[in-house]
């Protein structure tokens, strides 16, 4: 599934509400976690080549085919600019350069290839099989570990 994307900021309201719209065959719920991670995520992603650009975009999504069993979810977003994703070192009072920091806290896998004449950012979540009925369901989000320290996204 793809979505063309112009370098308009008001694409990535567009880009989640396609994005959601593609959940509800997915055996993604529009409650679970991973859809709201997976939300952001294309708002980030598309966020960036839509500001960052200034070049039109292709926002890509597979989702899993059923409603059980482990597979990933893959977010890609390619775009005709040269230009390599440098994520951002901001102090608190800046109002953005955050994006690709939110991708890395919130995406199992992420990375980006030049692809022709631009490149392609992608990204990656794991989705597990649902807790069996009566089985303990641990956290819904465990933040990545950094020299043994817990992160988490507040």
């Amino acid at each position: 599934m793809q979505l063309e994307i112009r370098p308009d900021p008001a694409e990535v309201g567009r880009a989640r509400r396609w994005a959601r719209s593609r959940l509800a065959g997915s055996g993604i719920g529009a409650d679970e976690p991973l859809a709201e991670t997976l939300i952001l995520l294309v708002s980030e992603l598309v966020t960036n080549a839509v500001v960052h650009t200034g070049c039109p975009a292709v926002l890509r999504l597979s989702l899993p085919g059923g409603a059980t069993g482990e597979a990933v979810v893959r977010l890609e977003v390619a775009d005709r600019s040269d230009r390599a994703p440098v994520p951002r070192c901001v102090d608190d009072d800046a109002t953005g350069g955050r994006g690709l920091a939110l991708v890395d806290g919130l995406a199992d896998r992420w990375g980006w290839t030049m692809d022709g004449p631009g490149k392609r950012i992608w990204c990656e979540l794991d989705r597990c099989a649902p807790p069996e009925k009566g089985e303990k369901q641990g956290p819904a989000y465990q933040g990545p570990t950094y020299e043994g320290f817990a992160c988490e996204a507040v």
